[in-house]
């Protein structure tokens, strides 16, 4: 090859980064990394961070220091705002990018199922800043039960109401559970904390939807025993900012809703409508590349590879977008080579979700057994500290659970202000007059 063939890669996850360390310091590709951040974030540890366990900085690593070493990987901060297929270019908020190959890997956004006042008045999870806002917003809550005098209003405020049963809603609720039970008391003593209460909602007949009958069960007994309200078959309708409507009628007063019930594809302007899912994820073939291009392919959450085990598309895991990622590296490692590309093929490994102390569940797929209890709890807390980037990053969150666990205390139960989503608060910053500052 006479010059170096350009790759655009945009999105910064798992799919994303994968690929794009798979590929550093190749001879024969040129390496574009566009996010809208300049981190990338481990997602599945964000629920963490909104209940004050980690630091944002524990789970997200500035992507320039990940290729400081880097001879043909460059980093772009951009917001994408269209592909122009026919050109081989894409227009982002810092100009046009020329590309030979594609690569969408932008993941997977909050899906409200078009409910207009879920999505303005819950909160998401989806990545730091939602996951900081959200603690943000907790905090506040509490702060304000602590200085009101109305007994409604405190079990409003002492009321969070988490939709969605999967691994997401699973593993917050267990957090803000054990929050309830160790922290929380000691750190506000004038708030009687019997008096809150913790709903996980779940439209489906059982928790844990994805996983076998024997997690689900044991993840709801676990949650039950640490006193979360799990209400599954249940619908919600609306939600206005102070009380939630479920669809059988029944009204629940509660501050603060969490929405974890759904996902879509985060899709970009200029491919064809017709390769796109219901769910806004691109038509793949087994190669990950997107049904009818010559040269753009889609990763992770973001692709639908048709399968007959799989009629809705691979699991939207983080194990599929890596190993996704690393297939199509090999592809584009033997293009150069001659040789012809590996399909991809999904190899379940299985899943886990922890839900709180000492809890969790395992579902291994080879050997086909399930597991619950302290031996699950270090599974999961081993594969996440082995999946996370860098030795000081494992080292730091590996000390911040040594220390709650013996502790019993949140390490990072700090509000920052210029966060706060909510409007209307007792204990907002106050607004000084000249004469007082």
């Amino acid at each position: 090859m006479s010059k170096k063939t350009h790759i655009v890669i945009i999105g910064a996850g798992f799919a994303g980064l994968k690929l794009a360390r798979k590929l550093n310091n190749n001879p024969y590709y040129e390496i574009v990394l566009i996010d809208k951040n300049n981190y990338h974030q481990f997602q599945p540890l964000l629920y963490q961070v909104a209940t004050a366990n980690l630091d944002a900085n524990n789970i997200s690593f500035p992507l320039r220091s990940i290729f400081l070493k880097s001879e043909n990987v460059k980093i772009r901060i951009a917001e994408v705002i269209s592909i122009k297929v026919e050109e081989n270019k894409i227009e982002t908020s810092i100009g046009t990018i020329n590309y030979d190959f594609l690569v969408i890997a932008t993941g997977a956004e909050t899906n409200y199922f078009g409910n207009k006042n879920m999505q303005r008045n819950a909160f998401p999870m989806k990545s730091t800043v939602e996951a900081l806002e959200l603690r943000n917003q907790l905090i506040l809550n509490f702060e304000e039960a602590s200085v009101s005098t109305d007994d409604k209003n405190i079990e409003r405020l002492l009321t969070i109401v988490v939709v969605g049963g999967g691994p997401t809603g699973i593993e917050l609720s267990g957090a803000l559970a054990d929050m309830k039970r160790s922290t929380l008391p000691k750190e506000y003593p004038e708030l009687n904390f019997n008096r809150m209460k913790i709903y996980l909602v779940e439209g489906t007949d059982k928790v844990l939807g994805s996983m076998s009958a024997a997690s689900s069960f044991h993840s709801k007994k676990y949650l039950e025993e640490m006193g979360v309200l799990v209400k599954t078959k249940t619908r919600v309708k609306d939600y206005d900012g102070k009380q939630i409507l479920m669809e059988d009628g029944n009204i629940i007063p509660a501050a603060l809703v969490i929405w974890t019930a759904g996902v879509k594809g985060n899709i970009l302007k200029g491919i064809n409508e017709e390769m796109v899912t219901s769910d806004n994820r691109y038509k793949v073939d087994r190669f990950n590349k997107v049904i009818n291009s010559s040269n753009i392919f889609a990763l992770g959450d973001a692709a639908f590879m048709e399968n007959p085990d799989y009629p809705k598309g691979f699991p939207q895991l983080a194990s599929v977008a890596i190993d996704q990622a690393e297939n199509l590296a090999l592809n584009f490692k033997n293009t150069v080579k001659g040789k012809i590309g590996r399909e991809y093929i999904y190899h379940n490994k299985g899943s886990m979700a922890t839900i709180g102390r000492n809890k969790a569940v395992v579902d291994l797929a080879k050997p086909h057994v399930s597991f619950q209890g302290f031996i699950a709890w270090l599974i999961w807390m081993t594969i996440h500290l082995f999946l996370l980037i860098g030795f000081r990053n494992r080292v730091m969150v590996f000390m911040n659970w040594v220390y709650q666990y013996f502790t019993n205390n949140q390490s990072f139960f700090l509000l920052i202000s210029p966060l706060v989503r909510k409007k209307e608060s007792a204990i907002l910053i106050p607004k000084y007059e000249k004469s007082e500052v």
